[in-house]
């Protein structure tokens, strides 16, 4: 499965902001949990389910055209700053990620335009560990599709909201209660095309278009 790409206007894109400290820097796969999960978080907001919600005009906008993520970092005074627009923020380990409401992709909002794009890349520490299974969405990032963690951070996030939005509900009802739960691990996929979504990227960015650069669905342990 993948997203589609309908006749655009004017392109929206979603802001996702990694907060990347010097010191502790979050692991890699950190960020790339934290991120997923800040999408379907934003996703699942009541602000964005309720049709008089805050986020939910933006969304609806954002959902009608082809799919963006734009992947920033900021830290100190300006990753405190990004608190002051309407977003949610999830964490994994010392990485913490936050989701605004989606925006034309030519007017980003003030507190967010000068923040970086591009660069983050990030390392993990040998000692990773890989929650099983059970009870999380899996997400697989494809072997040998080099991306950096900005890079694959938009990935994961794309990843995540098509299972949400796509996967079976008797899956997804159980995840949605449990907080949203992931792990994100690199590997092919492993469960039939017909229990999965695939991210099939636009090419715009680092890697060739139509590349399958993330896989997801609900794996159990053997």
């Amino acid at each position: 499965m993948s997203g589609g790409a309908p006749e655009e206007t004017e392109p929206w894109s979603l802001s996702l902001v990694v907060r990347a400290e010097r010191e502790p820097a979050p692991a890699h796969t950190d960020v790339l949990v934290a991120a997923a999960r800040a999408v379907v978080l934003l996703l699942a907001d009541p602000r964005t389910t309720d049709p008089d919600g805050e986020l939910h005009d933006a969304v609806r906008a954002w959902r009608s055209q082809r799919i963006r993520k734009i992947v920033r970092r900021a830290r100190g005074v300006r990753w405190e700053r990004t608190a002051e627009l309407a977003h949610v923020e999830a964490r994994a380990g010392d990485a913490a990620v936050r989701a605004f409401a989606p925006h034309p992709r030519d007017h980003v909002p003030a507190l967010l335009k000068p923040l970086q794009v591009g660069g983050l890349d990030l390392a993990d520490p040998e000692d990773l560990s890989v929650p099983a299974p059970d009870g999380l969405l899996t997400v697989r990032l494809t072997p040998g599709v080099g991306m950096s963690t900005g890079k694959a951070a938009a990935q994961v996030g794309h990843a995540a909201q098509l299972a949400l939005e796509q996967l079976p509900a008797a899956a997804v009802g159980p995840w949605r209660r449990a907080g949203f739960p992931l792990r994100v691990l690199t590997g092919a996929p492993v469960l039939p095309a017909a229990e999965r979504v695939d991210v099939r990227d636009g090419g715009f960015t680092e890697v060739a278009p139509g590349t399958v650069t993330a896989s997801a669905g609900f794996e159990r342990t053997p």
